[in-house]
């Protein structure tokens, strides 16, 4: 079966700033047609990547092609076809929306201007577009980022942190926007430092700390080494429900910041909460603690203890 031409193949690709090493031996390979997301903390080497992919920076060492072109070779050129933004799209507040995207389109040509209506529908802009950018909330600056994107007509659509800073409601749209655009067959190379960001739309995901890759593969793969579900339990005397939890078979148990953490099946859970029922331990808050990829993710990227706590950690004294 013949694999799927790639829109992005990086290989040992390596920047450094000084003695600071912003990406080490990043190697990636971002099939056409396909979402794909590149999680890590601020600082893990995402948006460096992305600067490189663009041509704003060079590497140091290393390979990168991108549709078959590469920066060495083509020059402006290996970004045909290639299109999205670095941080947040910036846009005249004092133009519509509209406007703006023709004056892009202007710079662009090559039929960018006959595409504006569409990628205004594409984006859910339609009855905005004439509206200043200035009155414009941050999650519609964004989806006039993705319009203004969508007039080079890309075959490669590159966002940094899309749906950074949005309410939950901007999260939802921009997730079911990507979700949209991805059907149509673009490929789409986002970066997060959010799991539940991408978890939901992404074929395949590349996690990284300070530099490093932590973690290539799928969802589902990552989804297979994620630990049980967490829950927070708070009662009327942890110190006995910590004791009592400690005994109880296959359940991981920890007293931190005035509640405990405890990891298991759900029906191990279910049955651990009936025994302090049982016990005469009041129950006062029972919650699902991080999700499993948040915490795999927590664990992937820690770079100290202090940096991300888990709630797994060693608790000392029961507080």
């Amino acid at each position: 079966m013949n694999e799927k031409p790639l829109a992005v193949d990086a290989v040992g690709i390596t920047k450094k700033y000084g003695s600071l090493v912003a990406v080490n031996e990043l190697s990636m390979a971002v099939a056409e047609g396909e979402v794909y997301g590149v999680l890590g903390p601020n600082g893990a080497g995402k948006t460096t990547f992305l600067r490189m992919l663009f041509g704003l920076i060079r590497p140091d060492s290393g390979t990168l092609e991108i549709l078959g072109r590469t920066w060495q070779q083509d020059g402006p050129r290996a970004l045909d076809g290639v299109a999205g933004f670095i941080e947040s799209p910036k846009f005249y507040p004092y133009l519509t929306g509209r406007r703006n995207l023709e004056l892009l389109a202007g710079l662009d040509g090559g039929g960018a201007a006959s595409r504006i209506d569409g990628a205004i529908d594409r984006v859910d802009l339609t009855g905005r577009d004439r509206d200043k950018v200035g009155g414009y909330s941050f999650g519609m600056r964004q989806r006039l980022g993705m319009a203004a994107a969508l007039l080079r007509d890309p075959r490669l659509l590159v966002l940094d942190e899309p749906a950074n800073g949005l309410d939950p409601a901007g999260i939802r749209d921009m997730r079911a926007l990507v979700k949209r655009l991805a059907a149509s067959g673009l490929t789409v190379l986002l970066s997060s430092h959010n799991m539940d960001e991408v978890e939901e739309i992404c074929d395949n995901v590349t996690i990284m700390r300070t530099g490093d890759v932590v973690y290539h593969g799928t969802i589902d793969r990552l989804r297979e080494q994620a630990p049980q579900q967490a829950h927070r339990i708070t009662t009327a005397d942890n110190a006995a429900a910590l004791a009592l939890g400690d005994a109880h078979p296959n359940l991981q148990i920890v007293a931190r910041d005035g509640a405990l953490h405890a990891r298991a099946e759900q029906a191990v859970i279910d049955g651990y909460v009936a025994r302090l029922v049982a016990a005469g331990i009041a129950v006062r808050g029972l919650a699902l603690d991080e999700a499993p990829l948040e915490a795999l993710f927590f664990m992937l990227t820690e770079t100290s203890p202090q940096s991300v706590p888990s709630a797994f950690e060693p608790a000392g004294a029961v507080a």
